[in-house]
């Protein structure tokens, strides 16, 4: 007995604080991710999010009210997603939430946001799923999804004109979507497409060797990889040490970030076709603002993690701004069709299926005195790489 006392009292003092953060005009962002797991993107990320917040807050806030940034980290684990969720709304009495970076939590927070009722905005997690078949009112996603990245570089692939291709791509569900719409789409723009070996290691587990081995042996006329972080650091370094990417074409998610591409330093390869970010040589009015601001608050420069964070927060912002508030049902109806400023230009949230413009750019990677930089890029309109309404209908059919 004494310990539901307690617990009740705990609750309503809880909720008193929550009553009166709230009366103080403060606008709560719970944020859940894989901050230990996978620092590289998300480190940066923090930083987007924070200079964010503090330029709306610095400009008088949202409606009146000021943001407040409240992190979780999920262990790269969707059960602990779920029960970070649970943490921040029950004891930080947050408002909304957002984040998460690999694809099964962001499924998790999906599958959360639909059964709570709750708005959710997915940061970075690619998977289609998010949007689509697991896909519901109260979930958007911000970052171009799997199909999206795929598309933006299966016309290259295509113009290369390989017929022999091997697949390389990590064990889970963003690994998986991302090699089964880039064969269906190769497929379809290229008929005689064969597809000759595949190596599919768990993520994180990458072991380079055998995996280099295998695709060798399959003598491919062309690489497509979905590999990322400390797994592509691997597979590079095994590739350049055994002739892998010798004389043959490499199409690659991903490569192109600096959180990737940089790391690899002078072992980064030449003349991969990639989506990423050139940051340093982007000339637009919105990315160069970005870049100054960023830069000067953090003496370091941004990653795509950093836009990425950044945006997630700007979009928060504009939806409550619209809706005028940030109840859950006004809210996910404000984000319909919503327009945002990014660093990227501005993006809309699709009525259709929740998913942001956003786009990506597509170039080609080079080895630029031991540093891995992109060029010859074209920025890609996410609006443009998408499957028809109708497709899209079909495959919310539970929504």
């Amino acid at each position: 007995m004494k310990t539901t006392l307690h617990l009740s009292a705990a609750l309503a003092a809880g909720m008193a604080l929550s009553a009166a953060a709230h009366a103080q005009g403060t606008i709560k962002i719970g944020e859940i991710n894989s901050y230990k797991a996978q620092p590289a993107f998300l480190e940066p990320y923090k930083k987007g999010m924070e200079l964010a917040v503090d330029e709306i807050n610095a400009a008088g806030g949202v409606n009146g009210k000021k943001l407040e940034l409240i992190t979780r980290d999920d262990n790269a684990n969707p059960g602990d997603a779920v029960r970070m969720a649970e943490e921040l709304i029950s004891r930080e009495q947050v408002d909304v939430l957002t984040g998460s970076f690999l694809s099964n939590t962001g499924l998790a927070l999906t599958d959360f946001a639909k059964q709570k009722k709750f708005f959710y905005l997915a940061g970075e997690p690619l998977t289609d799923k998010i949007v689509w078949q697991n896909g519901n009112k109260y979930t958007y996603r911000l970052r171009p999804s799997t199909y999206m990245q795929v598309a933006m570089l299966v016309p290259e692939a295509a113009k290369m004109k390989k017929k022999r291709w091997a697949l390389v791509y990590p064990n889970y569900e963003y690994g998986q979507s991302s090699i089964a719409t880039f064969k269906k789409l190769l497929k379809e723009a290229q008929p005689d497409v064969e597809f000759v070996a595949e190596q599919a290691p768990p993520l994180g587990k990458v072991d380079a060797g055998s995996v280099v081995q295998a695709l060798s042996d399959a003598k491919p006329d062309a690489i497509f990889n979905v590999l990322f972080g400390a797994d592509l650091s691997k597979f590079v370094r095994e590739g350049n040490t055994r002739g892998l990417f010798k004389d043959r074409e490499v199409v690659s998610v991903l490569t192109g970030e600096p959180e990737y591409l940089d790391p690899l330093k002078d072992e980064a390869p030449t003349g991969w076709v990639v989506t990423g970010y050139p940051w340093s040589s982007l000339q637009t009015p919105e990315h160069k603002a970005f870049l100054a601001a960023y830069q000067a608050k953090f003496k370091d420069y941004p990653r795509l993690g950093s836009v990425v964070g950044y945006s997630a927060i700007q979009s928060i912002a504009a939806g409550a701004k619209k809706a005028g508030s940030t109840e859950t049902e006004k809210l996910a109806a404000a984000f319909k069709g919503l327009p945002v400023d990014t660093p990227f230009g501005k993006i809309v949230y699709r009525a259709q299926d929740n998913q942001s413009t956003m786009g990506a750019y597509v170039g080609k990677t080079k080895n630029d005195g031991g540093k891995g930089v992109m060029v010859d890029y074209t920025y890609l309109d996410g609006a443009k790489f998408q499957p028809s309404d109708d497709e899209v209908k079909k495959l919310r059919a539970a929504d």
